[in-house]
């Protein structure tokens, strides 16, 4: 009988192999394909910091796979050196489910868009937070529908003038954080496109994690929303509307580093380092390995307050059960009490007849 090659023995298998693992550059991860995006598109950016995160990942390029859904981020499997499958609309997540519950010697990452993952395919990103997968999620947000020209996506802020909603948005806007925190995610981050160090940073931090990572990117839309996130990127502008994370940090911003963020009970408040008798004792210092996620929750408000600046960099980060390692023990259990399966066997198994 060939040995069975159970998900320990072909991870194993991964890290064993005769052959070092090569000195990659970001051209080895370049497909041949032509990158057919809007010249000015914030896919760019995230493309070209993935395949400059890679060759320092210790992955081998054959372990590697991106899966996608349907809108104009899900072609980026096509942009990739690696293996990738561009799946049906919102379904990325339960693909990749399966395929790390079969293969977790693979290197599994899901790119996605706002209204890929957060409309349609929704039910499976929760449920792909909740139990815990070891996948990392891109979801490149830019508050808009922009493969099937320009209507309103589920991130759409109230007030958005599209192809579908002439007269402006009425519906409240998805807050993809709160969506990955309240679906009990184990790391959920935030950064920008055009700020590509800070991406390159977190999307190793993510890739690193053991569990579902779920980073959101804000991204631009050159054709049919541009500029959505002007005053976050802006040179003369940006450092008052962005909250840089650092674990064990006071939570401070601003072009002159004399804003802050304090805590006033339950209720965040901006307030001033240059009034009298405040200082940097009086902030809130950013924990984000908060198991319970109260500081996390009140983090991923901040967009919907005003006059506050936009959380970036990672939000949340804990240990939790990955879902891969418990389903390996239930098949180890079962096959220690009553032997190794035979497929053939349980079809032959019971009543038979035959069709003439």
């Amino acid at each position: 009988m060939t040995e069975r090659k159970t998900m320990a023995t072909v991870a194993a298998y991964a890290q064993t192999q005769d052959t070092p693992l090569p000195e990659y550059t970001a051209k080895d991860f370049e497909s041949d394909q032509i990158v057919r995006w809007c010249p000015g598109c914030g896919d760019y950016s995230i493309l070209a910091q993935m395949k400059r995160t890679l060759p320092d990942l210790g992955v081998r390029r054959e372990n590697t796979v991106f899966i996608s859904g349907i809108g104009c981020s899900s072609r980026f499997p096509y942009y990739m050196n690696t293996y990738g499958i561009h799946s049906i609309h919102g379904r990325a997540p339960a693909i990749a489910s399966g395929l790390r519950a079969t293969r977790p010697d693979l290197d599994v990452w899901i790119v996605t868009g706002d209204g890929d993952s957060l409309s349609i395919g929704g039910n499976h990103l929760i449920h792909i937070c909740r139990r815990n997968i070891d996948a990392t999620i891109l979801l490149f947000n830019n508050q808009i529908y922009g493969l099937t020209k320009g209507q309103y996506s589920p991130t759409s802020p109230v007030g958005q003038k599209s192809y579908s909603t002439p007269q402006g948005s009425i519906d409240a806007p998805f807050n993809p954080l709160r969506i990955a925190l309240g679906a009990n995610a184990s790391f959920v981050a935030r950064t920008i496109d055009r700020d590509t160090r800070h991406l390159q940073q977190i999307l190793k931090r993510s890739h690193d994690h053991r569990g579902t990572a779920f980073v959101e990117i804000y991204q631009d839309c050159i054709v049919y929303n541009k500029d959505a996130f002007l005053s976050m990127t802006d040179k003369d502008t940006k450092e008052d509307h962005i909250l840089y994370l650092e674990h064990g940090e006071p939570m401070v911003f601003g072009k002159a580093r004399d804003k802050g963020i304090r805590l006033d009970g339950l209720q965040p408040k901006v307030i001033s380092l240059k009034d009298e008798g405040v200082s940097m004792d009086d902030l809130l210092v950013h924990d984000e390995h908060d198991r319970y996620g109260t500081l996390s929750d009140i983090l991923a408000t901040f967009q919907e307050r005003e006059g506050f600046p936009r959380p970036v960099g990672v939000v949340r980060n804990i240990e939790r059960p990955v879902y891969e390692d418990d389903l390996q023990k239930q098949v180890d259990k079962e096959v220690a009490r009553g032997g190794e399966a035979d497929l053939q066997a349980l079809l032959e198994e019971g009543d038979m007849w035959e069709v003439k």
